[in-house]
C-alpha cells in the first residue's frame, strides 16, 4: 500500500513539473509575441511620424512658394512658370504624404492582435480538453 502511494506521488510530481514546464513555455511564447507586437507598433509610429514631417515640410515650402508666386505674378513670365511648377510640386507632395499618412492610420492593424489570437487559440484548446 505504501508503494502505491509513493508511485502516485512520483507521478503527480512528474505531472506537475511537466505542467509547469508547459506553462513556462506558453508564457515565454506569449511574451515573445508581445515584444514583437510592440516592435511593430514602434516601427509603424516612426514611419507615420516621418510621413507627417514630410507632409508638413512640403506644405510649408509649398505655401512659401505660392506666396512668392503671387508676388511674382506681376514680373516676367518665366519666373511665374518656374515658381508655379515648384509650388505645385511641393503642394502635391505634401498633400500626397498627408493622404498616405491618413491611410496608414486608418489601416493600422489592432495592437497585440497576434498575441490576442494566440491566447484565444490556447483558451480554445484548454476548453476542448476539459
Amino acid at each position: 500500500m505504501t508503494e502505491k502511494i509513493s508511485g502516485r506521488s512520483t507521478g503527480l510530481l512528474n505531472s506537475l513539473s511537466t505542467f509547469a514546464a508547459t506553462l513556462a513555455a506558453i508564457v515565454q511564447t506569449r511574451l515573445e509575441l508581445l515584444s514583437t507586437d510592440m516592435e511593430e507598433d514602434r516601427v509603424h509610429y516612426l514611419s507615420l511620424l516621418m510621413l507627417v514631417l514630410a507632409a508638413l515640410f512640403c506644405l510649408g515650402v509649398g505655401v512659401v512658394l505660392a506666396t512668392i508666386l503671387l508676388v511674382a505674378v506681376f514680373w516676367d513670365t518665366q519666373r511665374i512658370l518656374v515658381l508655379g511648377l515648384l509650388a505645385g510640386l511641393f503642394l502635391t507632395g505634401g498633400i500626397a504624404a498627408g493622404l498616405f499618412a491618413i491611410h496608414k492610420v486608418k489601416t493600422k492593424p489592432k495592437i497585440f492582435s497576434a498575441s490576442l489570437l494566440e491566447l484565444f487559440k490556447d483558451r480554445q484548446q484548454l476548453v476542448s480538453r476539459l
